[in-house]
Formats: structure tokens, sequence, C-alpha cells
């Protein structure tokens, strides 16, 4: 059952009868529960949600009503807000790099499990924690294929360093572990059977059995084209698991942000004016949700409603499309597809927005306020 129930049908039932100069967010609960349900069906270990991904209070209550026990924080904002929907949450922190405040601040929230890529934040746990039934990760890093970005330059250890680290996370009476990312929107299991091997050869170099082995995040949304096949990851990974560890394989963890909460919401945006050119300006732009646009490229599951909430069927015409802001950055990349009969006072529907759109929205010049809108189904 959802924890807020839906007011609209559709989004389209929304825009015809209501008016507003704001984006709105359409969320359905419905689909949320049901993503959760499908990442605990089909993986084969324990899921957990990041939370930066999406942190809104009705996301967390409606995974945690639909099962989901076990977070990945990255902050202590994110621990209190976890502990506040579910006191007895099993919690994650791998942020890799973290003040001495912060640490202590985890540990009075008893934190389960912590990620390190370094001998200097590894001493940090070391003075701060009783390592007794604490997990340690040592999170690898790889040049591997298959994402839309890498999250190696930033985070992560090469496979030398891991060696050493695992030694030493063993030594100081942590429970062992790895951990690593694939990368962002990984449509296939590619890169994650090559990390999965690169993390057995990791441990056998330093002779630790690791008690588990975190597959991070990547889970690929449905930003274009076909649908991510989940369950043909889920596979490459049981398989790459069994190839690489044998009998002795760990117990799996992973921790979906991106694929878990993108499907569940809908950005509604206005069409403020339409130049003499073409170009479309809307009422958000890559300061609000739309901001990943610039990384990714738009998103291009959209359709225009009419004020009536009818679609717009005239073909389509490639369109220069800007933000509400006065900064000329804020565009859409290249052209976007829209309909020739698009007018003014319309709404452009765009799919699969529940992922680092509020999550990462600005207030720049006054911008960036949405309405959540609950409905059954976005489409």
């Amino acid at each position: 059952m959802s924890r807020l129930p839906a007011l609209w049908a559709t989004p389209a039932d929304h825009v015809a009868a209501t008016r507003t100069d704001r984006p709105c967010l359409y969320f359905s609960p419905e689909t949320l529960q049901a993503t959760a349900e499908r990442f605990r069906a089909g993986f084969p270990g324990r899921v957990t949600y990041a939370v930066k991904a999406n942190d809104a209070l009705v996301v967390i209550e409606n995974l945690v009503q639909a099962g989901m026990t076990a977070f990945d924080v990255a902050s202590p904002h994110e621990m209190r807000l976890v502990r506040s929907v579910l006191p007895d949450a099993v919690l994650h922190y791998n942020n890799p790099v973290r003040s001495p405040g912060e640490i202590a601040f985890a540990r009075d929230m008893c934190v389960a499990s912590y990620s390190v890529d370094s001998f200097s934040e590894l001493a940090k746990l070391a003075d701060a924690l009783e390592p007794r039934g604490v997990e340690v990760a040592v999170r690898l890093k790889l040049t591997v294929a298959g994402a839309a970005y890498d999250f190696g330059a930033k985070f992560g250890a090469e496979p030398a360093t891991c060696v050493a680290l695992l030694e030493e996370v063993a030594r100081l009476g942590f429970t062992p572990a790895m951990t690593f990312h694939p990368g962002t929107q990984c449509e296939d299991g590619t890169a994650w059977e090559a990390y999965i091997a690169g993390a057995a050869r990791v441990a056998r170099a330093a002779g630790v059995r690791l008690a588990r082995l975190n597959v991070g995040g990547g889970f690929a949304a449905h930003r274009r084209g076909a649908a991510p096949d989940l369950e043909a990851v889920f596979s490459a990974i049981s398989g790459a698991v069994v190839a690489h560890f044998g009998a002795d394989a760990p117990d799996l963890v992973c921790e979906p942000g991106r694929a878990m909460v993108a499907e569940a919401f809908a950005l509604g945006a206005g069409v403020k004016a339409i130049r003499d050119d073409g170009a479309v300006f809307l009422n958000d732009g890559i300061y609000g949700g739309l901001a990943e646009a610039v990384v990714l490229g738009a998103v291009e599951r959209l359709e225009v409603l009419s004020p009536a909430g009818e679609r717009r069927r005239g073909p389509p015409v490639g369109r220069v499309v800007f933000g509400p802001t006065c900064d000329s950055l804020d565009r859409l990349p290249g052209l976007v597809g829209l309909p020739e009969d698009m007018a003014e006072g319309d709404v452009v529907l765009f799919q699969g927005m529940g992922a680092y759109s509020t999550a990462t929205v600005t207030r720049f010049n006054g911008y960036g306020e949405m309405d959540l809108v609950t409905v059954a189904r976005t489409a």
C-alpha cells in the first residue's frame, strides 16, 4: 500500500484540471514500490537504496513500505533522514572520504558498513571505531567500458593498493569486504563482470576471504530507446561471482539509486514562450530538474500535452530548448524533437525523471520550486 495515495490517474488528468507557472513532478508510489520489488526479487543478495539519487521523504517512506530495510547513505543528513522513517534501518556509509566528525556521527548512528580507498581514510576509521562487527569495504577502481561516465576519477584505488588495504583491514580486525561502482547508466553486465573478476584477483592476492562484495549502483534507468534489461544484469552478476569466486563466494549487496527511483517520476515543464525562430522556453531547465541533460543528454522519452491534457501529435521538429533563467547556458543540449503544433501554455512531459532532479535542483534566479503531484501512473 502506498504511503501517499494517488490524487490523479495520470499527469494528463492533472494538466487538464489545473494551471500553474511552476514545473510539476508527477510521482507514482505504485511504480516505485514495484521497482523495489523487482530488485529485491531479482538481485542475488541484499538491496540497498542509494539515498543520494532522491532524498524526498515520500521516496524513503514508500521504499520502507515496499520492504526495504537497508540504505546507502553518503552524509549525516541522509542518516538522519532514513532513521526518521525506519529507526532500525541498516546503514552503509560508502562515501569513502569523511571528516572525523562525520565518522563520529556515523558511529553514533550505528552504521554497519564503511568503504575506504586510501590508508589515510582507513586510519581515521581505526582511530574512531571498535572494529568488531564493523564491515570495511575496500573500493576498487578499474578502467572498463560500458558506463555513461566513470566514477574512478574521484574514488577507488588501483588493484595493487587494494591488496594492501584489504590486508590491513583484516589485520585491524574489521570485517573485510570489497566494493566498486561500475559507473552510471550501465546497460549490460560487462562492467560488473570485469569488476567482479578484478575483486576476486585482489582478494586472492591479499589472502583474505571477503565477507561481502558490494557491486555498487550503475544500473541504468530508461532514458531512451528500449527499457534496460535489469534481469539480464542480475544474471551476469550471478554468473561472474560463481565463475571467479567459486564455492567460497562472498555475500552480495547492491546500491541502486537511479534505476530504483527514476521511473516513478515524470517532470512536467510548462512552455513559457515560443520564439519566432521556433526556440522554446520552458519553466524548468538545467538549473532545475533537467540538470543531468548537460552530462547524459536530454531525455528522449517525452510528450507534449495541451492545456486540455491532450497529446500534441504534430510531426516532430528539432527545436532549441531554453530553461527559464537569464543564463544563456540554460539550454538542453542539441535540438529536441517537439511537435510542430505545440503552443505556449502546453506542458512538456519528460518521463523517467526521479533521479538527480530534485536532489540537484538549484534556486538560481529564484526558479527551481516544483509542485509534487501524486499519480497512479506517470504515462
